[in-house]
C-alpha cells in the first residue's frame, strides 16, 4: 500500500474482517482534524472552528478529547465567547470528549458512531470521516 493510501470502503472491509486492523491505535493530531460547524446567532452566518488540542487512542473503538479552550474560529472574541459559561464553559469542563463505539465502511470511508460529551450532557453523534494506513504503521 502507498503511503498515506486512502482506503476504499472494500478495502477497510476487508481489514476489518482479517483483523488486520486489531492493536491499538493511536490519533495524531498532526494528522487529524476535528472541527465543528455552526450557525451563528440569528442563523445569518456559518461559523467554522476547529480545535488545535486533539488526543484520542483506542481498538477500532476509542475516545478523542479536544481542550475546549483551542477551539479556533478566526475570530478572538468569538473564541472567548464560546469558552464561556455560554457554551463550553470551558473553566468548569476544560475538555470535550468523543467515544466511538462503531466504525463501519460507507461509500469512500467511514461511519463512525459514538456518544459526545460537552460540558455535563452527553448525546449521540455519527459522522462520516476517512481512514488511511500509512506506510510502515499496519
Amino acid at each position: 500500500m502507498a503511503p498515506s493510501e486512502q482506503l476504499t470502503a472494500l478495502a477497510l472491509q476487508e481489514l476489518l474482517k482479517d483483523a488486520a486492523l486489531a492493536g491499538e491505535w493511536i490519533l495524531d493530531p498532526s494528522r487529524s482534524t476535528v472541527s465543528l460547524k455552526s450557525r451563528s446567532m440569528w442563523g445569518l452566518a456559518r461559523v467554522n472552528g476547529v480545535f488545535r488540542q486533539v488526543t484520542g487512542n483506542g481498538e477500532v473503538s476509542g475516545a478523542i478529547t479536544m481542550a475546549a479552550a483551542s477551539i479556533d474560529t478566526k475570530n478572538i472574541r468569538r473564541d472567548t465567547h464560546l469558552h464561556s459559561a455560554d457554551f463550553f464553559h470551558g473553566d468548569n469542563y476544560p475538555h470535550i470528549t468523543f467515544t466511538a463505539d462503531g466504525i463501519r465502511p460507507s461509500g469512500q470511508g467511514v461511519t463512525v458512531t459514538g456518544t459526545l460529551s460537552v460540558r455535563d450532557r452527553a448525546r449521540p453523534l455519527t459522522f462520516d470521516g476517512t481512514a488511511a494506513v500509512h506506510e510502515g504503521e499496519r
